[in-house]
């Protein structure tokens, strides 16, 4: 069966507009990006407002035992703080995703909305495709709000020590405009296959927020000194999240077919 665009932007602004009544949701999704950007910021205004604190060396030297005599510990654990927080910042676009996909998914079999929908002529793909760009299009737009204020607070926070403007740097843009949306996919994909498995939009999210855990595993190892993030890091990160969204698209796509959902839950 053909893909009709205009069918899947159908589904998509429904649950656009659905989004815009559920208050507790907005407030959810709002929640996690002030912290993804106002952490770092206090930890560089830290670094920045003791940068002679002995301590701040011997930290230095435990993630760099090579650091020169005369380098700046603050300066260096700034920048090492910026590397490894993107890897918590991913956490931001495949959390806000799952909020809003178990919503439209399991949210709407809650609210007996879902066969209505099913009885129109939208094919599993367009279904699929109108309910992911209603969870990507608010959780890309919300990182990437979230990354400009990030920036700024960063900038004005380091100014006093470094006297240069510190973000956005290549990694981060790289890694914000194209890693992750891919992170955002993942999310809104798993989020999708709980949920058409699942009757209740709350334990789609709970089940789904699972998914987090291997990123915050990730980040202890960093702050542990045991994983170097960077450029290469993040990439390869990327790349494996790529081929996982092919594989949820599809897998997504035969969960979400019509007779499917029918039987199981007409």
């Amino acid at each position: 069966m053909a893909f009709h665009p205009k069918r899947a932007l159908a589904v998509f602004w429904k649950d656009l507009l659905d989004l815009r009544t559920n208050v507790g949701l907005l407030v959810s999704m709002t929640v996690l990006p002030v912290v993804m950007v106002l952490v770092p910021i206090g930890v560089v205004w830290t670094y920045v407002r003791t940068p002679h604190d002995a301590d701040l060396r011997s930290v230095a030297l435990f993630y760099e035992p090579t650091l020169p005599f005369g380098a700046s510990a603050a300066r260096f654990l700034i920048d090492k703080t910026l590397s490894d927080w993107f890897g918590m910042f991913l956490v931001m676009p495949v959390f806000v995703p799952i909020l809003i996909a178990s919503q439209s998914v399991a949210g709407e079999k809650e609210r007996r909305t879902l066969e209505p929908l099913l009885a129109s002529p939208v094919t599993a793909t367009e279904l699929v495709a109108g309910k992911s760009l209603a969870a990507l299009v608010p959780a890309v737009a919300i990182t990437w709000a979230a990354f400009i204020v990030f920036c700024v607070g960063v900038d004005i926070a380091a100014w006093p020590l470094v006297k240069a403007p510190l973000m956005p740097n290549a990694m981060w843009t790289f890694g914000v405009f194209v890693i992750a949306p891919l992170f955002a996919f993942f999310g809104n994909g798993v989020a999708v296959l709980i949920s058409a498995r699942v009757s209740e939009a709350r334990m789609a999210q709970q089940l789904a927020a699972l998914v987090l855990l291997p990123l915050v595993g990730l980040m202890g190892g960093q702050v542990a000194g045991v994983l170097k993030s960077g450029f290469a890091y993040y990439l390869l990160q990327g790349a494996v999240v790529l081929v996982l969204d092919a594989l949820l698209l599809w897998a997504s796509i035969r969960l979400l077919d019509r007779e499917r959902l029918v039987s199981r839950w007409g």
